[in-house]
């Protein structure tokens, strides 16, 4: 689906410290497409909106929109959206000592130890959490 309208926005030369202030310096380095900079493969990327909080400690919270793309090999450390027995999660994704874990990132949830047993597929590799400040 193309978008109806494309806004490219201005991209300061300059970062801007998070703690105390400091004066702006007043130089675009251009513009910023937000397209390109978050999609890599168009045909093999959507969107998703997180629920639960699981992953709160890798930064995805409630209502957040995850960008997914299914292009990427979904490698052990990477965050990706699985489906286990028919249901949708949102987790890290570990190979450890020739096992199969989804991993939350909230003390409060185990691992999940993938088994032969289970109904398991990879849906694509969490590139980008979108949320509101």
């Amino acid at each position: 689906m193309e978008p109806k309208t494309l806004y490219k926005l201005p991209l300061f030369l300059s970062s801007v410290e998070a703690g105390f202030p400091s004066p702006a310096e007043e130089y675009i380095e251009g513009t910023l497409d937000l397209n390109k900079l978050m999609i890599q493969h168009p045909a093999a990327t959507f969107f998703v909106r997180a629920s639960g909080d699981s992953m709160q400690d890798a930064a995805i919270n409630p209502g957040d929109i995850l960008v997914v793309d299914r292009a990427l090999e979904a490698s052990s450390g990477k965050i990706v959206l699985a489906v286990v027995n028919g249901e949708f999660t949102v987790k890290r994704l570990l190979k450890k000592g020739g096992k199969l874990y989804l991993v939350p990132e909230n003390k409060r949830f185990s691992p999940l130890l993938i088994t032969k047993e289970m109904d398991f597929q990879v849906w694509g590799v969490v590139t980008w959490v979108i949320h509101k400040a």
